[in-house]
């Protein structure tokens, strides 16, 4: 039976999702810690690659299990794992049900304060130049729809296209941080931290409107702005049909 696993991560610890040699990621914390309460080895794919120190407030993975899960499996499961990992619960899906690929869209969002905060030192990333919001709004309109966006994409990675359907990109506050809020279909690895790189240089004045359109008509990762740290990014949603899921 597939299971559909929804947890949350401080990312501070970790080298991101993926499990790798010689580093420590979410997945193996968590494929070990499951693998152990049910009593076997298991494997589990995440919905998304999240890279070395960003968070996830909502991440899904899925994986199979022969038998059905104890009714206190998430009870369980959460006395093994560590403080920064949490688990918020688990549905079973169709057995051809996907993590990554069924997921319908993703939205991330990335903290920034503009005042010495010592209670943000990991979790936000601190401009201390004033920042002009709402052209940095102004910009963010300039990235809705599909759109190829290599500009904003790591080098050398490996994937078949660039085309990404952002469907919403803008500023908001909250509370004494500003938020970037950008939803899309997918998105490319390094993209969201290098669109806020970018957008800032528009905050600073530094960068007009035309320039962002420049930038994406590039597809040249040098043309954009210097990526932003990772502690201030969060995964915080993951879109699934309802019809994948099999417990009504």
């Amino acid at each position: 039976m597939r299971y559909f696993l929804e947890f949350s991560y401080l990312g501070t610890a970790y080298h991101g999702w993926q499990r790798q040699p010689n580093a420590l990621s979410v997945q193996e914390v968590l494929e070990d810690c499951t693998g152990t309460l049910l009593g076997g080895k298991l494997e589990m794919v995440g919905a998304g690659r999240t890279d070395t120190g960003v968070h996830a407030r909502k991440m899904v993975a899925h994986f199979d299990s022969e038998e059905a899960l104890p009714e206190d499996f998430v009870t369980r499961l959460n006395a093994f794992l560590p403080r920064d990992i949490a688990i918020r619960g688990v549905r079973p899906v169709r057995p051809d049900a996907h993590a990554r690929f069924d997921a319908l869209s993703r939205t991330y969002r990335y903290y920034v304060v503009q005042q010495k905060d010592p209670f943000s030192i990991d979790s936000a990333h601190w401009v201390q130049r004033p920042l002009d919001f709402g052209a940095m709004n102004g910009a963010a309109s300039l990235l809705l729809g599909c759109h190829d966006f290599k500009c904003f994409s790591r080098s050398n990675t490996d994937v078949k296209t660039y085309l990404c359907d952002v469907r919403e990109a803008r500023w908001e506050r909250e509370g004494e941080a500003w938020v970037f809020v950008i939803t899309a279909d997918r998105f490319l690895r390094n993209m969201v931290r290098a669109v806020v790189g970018t957008l800032l240089q528009v905050g600073k004045g530094h960068l007009g409107p035309e320039g962002v359109k420049a930038i994406i008509k590039s597809r040249d990762r040098s043309e954009a702005g210097a990526s932003v740290p990772a502690k201030g990014l969060y995964l915080t949603e993951l879109v699934y049909p309802e019809g994948i899921y099999t417990d009504g």
